[in-house]
């Protein structure tokens, strides 16, 4: 997507971030979209403390992905361990629901997975997907990403992760290999 521009988000962009992902994953905005968590949980998703903490990380950057000056998607990147070949973490993705299904999503995993090599000689990307999201882990697969085996609780009770809307949430991780490496 050439029309797309790439920027390391700021302070300033906080509640711009916030919006977006609420609106790619929560309420009834979300269902504009397909990545929609609404009927598996209420509440919100993330805040402006939680976004603020990712700009503010030094082991982290926010990618925004902008068409025509408007925010379209972002995603963060972290540095799992000190040193070159540990996988990067790879979450707080999203993509405005009205413009999903355009290519924004791939073109924002692709800088990501560029930016994951040059900051921190990233050998993969590694992230967290609800597992009872079929449709959007199949989506990821379609772009390499591959199950570990590794499964991880969803954290009941804590509501800066939403609120459930059934008793069975957890997280599966995936896996890919970085562009240029083997695996």
């Amino acid at each position: 997507m050439t029309d797309l521009a790439f920027r390391e988000a700021t302070t300033d962009d906080v509640a711009a971030v916030v919006d977006l992902v609420e609106s790619a994953y929560r309420g009834e905005s979300s269902r504009a979209g397909w990545t929609t968590e609404a009927d598996l949980l209420r509440g919100r998703r993330t805040d402006a403390a939680g976004i603020a903490a990712v700009v503010a990380a030094p082991a982290a950057v926010l990618l925004l992905a902008h068409r025509d000056g408007v925010l379209v998607g972002c995603c963060e990147l972290r540095r799992t361990a000190d040193g070159t070949g540990a996988p990067a973490y790879f979450g707080t993705f999203a993509v405005r629901p009205d413009a999903q299904g355009g290519g924004i999503g791939r073109a924002l995993l692709t800088r990501a997975d560029a930016e994951a090599v040059t900051r921190w000689g990233a050998s993969a990307l590694e992230m967290t997907v609800i597992a009872q999201r079929a449709d959007l882990i199949a989506w990821y697969e379609r772009l390499g990403f591959r199950g570990t085996g590794e499964r991880r609780p969803f954290p009941y009770g804590d509501e800066r992760f939403g609120i459930p809307q059934r008793d069975d949430l957890e997280f599966v991780v995936l896996r890919r290999p970085t562009a240029g490496t083997a695996g």
